[in-house]
């Protein structure tokens, strides 16, 4: 009730609370609409397609629909760990996955200390954007580049054969096979896996290395007691997102990668599930193989950021 007698509703506390949020995107409008176009791909393909999970839990019909089809609950997931050749294919899978992980993901941070090193700023840039390059290119270009190199009638076969050596049937190897895919993974994307380190390595104190060659320290110490570990929650986070997706080791490259000759070591859950859901139509068992290959890699995420505080870094969360 104010002075002249007449009862004011004062506005709750949900209300003020509420005006205030609304007064604080208004005031930072321009910041919200700046992350609205990632926001936004991340709703319409990330979250709204999670709502076709349940089809992991039903044998589906097209012709019944969603709503129609029968509920059979984990039969598939059954299925999935029964299945000696899903086992096959999921060991192929952990196999690529832990090669490119010993191979691609430190050479990543050897090649960012490298270029850290160079201090001709014009070379370092040339050197930089050539390491670049290769990202992006299309893994069809990719592969064809080394289908042409490495085919039976290809440069380096007819270089060994000029030589007086014997071919090397470097495409239609089973043994050969996942090392050529991770030497793939490495001339594409190690370039472009340094830039993160790279700008970590940027905002080291450059008076730390001041201190250590007044210390006697030469460059390899150096690296070694200032630089890593300068860098060394940057690694720890990138590692942790990387094992979250150590189920995914490349559809793309691995379809045009494969044939009949390598096929037993080379298929990967992905193209197993092409080759289930495309084209046997089974839908329901390539959506609970999807399924379970998200809740691998957010068990691994959560264990490995619970070991990473643990050994007193940040982690990613």
């Amino acid at each position: 009730m104010n002075s002249a007698g007449i009862n004011v509703e004062r506005p709750s506390v949900s209300q003020r609370r509420r005006s205030l949020v609304l007064r604080k995107i208004w005031r930072n409008r321009s910041a919200y609409l700046l992350v609205l176009p990632g926001l936004l791909f991340f709703i319409v393909y990330k979250y709204i397609p999670m709502l076709g999970l349940v089809l992991a839990f039903q044998d589906f019909n097209p012709f019944r629909g969603i709503l129609g089809s029968d509920f059979v609950g984990l039969a598939h997931f059954r299925k999935l760990f029964e299945n000696a050749e899903v086992i096959r294919v999921l060991v192929n899978t952990l196999q690529i996955a832990l090669l490119q992980l010993l191979f691609a993901f430190p050479l990543a941070i050897i090649l960012s200390l490298m270029l850290n090193e160079l201090r001709n700023q014009v070379f370092k840039r040339v050197v930089q954007s050539i390491v670049y390059l290769p990202h992006f290119l299309s893994w069809v270009v990719v592969v064809g580049i080394f289908f042409i190199l490495l085919k039976s009638d290809g440069l380096i076969n007819n270089f060994l054969v000029k030589l007086g050596l014997d071919t090397i049937p470097f495409m239609s190897s089973p043994a050969l096979f996942k090392p050529l895919v991770v030497l793939q993974v490495i001339w594409k994307e190690s370039g472009w896996g340094t830039i993160l380190f790279l700008a970590a390595l940027a905002g080291v104190n450059p008076s730390l290395y001041e201190a250590a060659v007044v210390d006697g320290a030469n460059r390899w110490r150096q690296i070694w007691h200032i630089t890593l570990p300068s860098i060394r929650s940057t690694i720890v986070v990138l590692l942790i997102l990387r094992l979250g997706q150590v189920l995914d080791v490349g559809f793309e490259q691995i379809f045009l990668m494969l044939n009949p000759f390598v096929r037993d070591v080379g298929e990967i859950l992905d193209t197993y599930v092409y080759e289930k859901g495309i084209r046997q139509s089974d839908v329901s068992f390539a959506t609970a193989v999807g399924l379970f290959k998200g809740l691998v890699g957010l068990v691994l995420v959560v264990t490995s950021n619970r070991l990473a505080k643990r050994f007193g870094e940040q982690g990613l969360y």
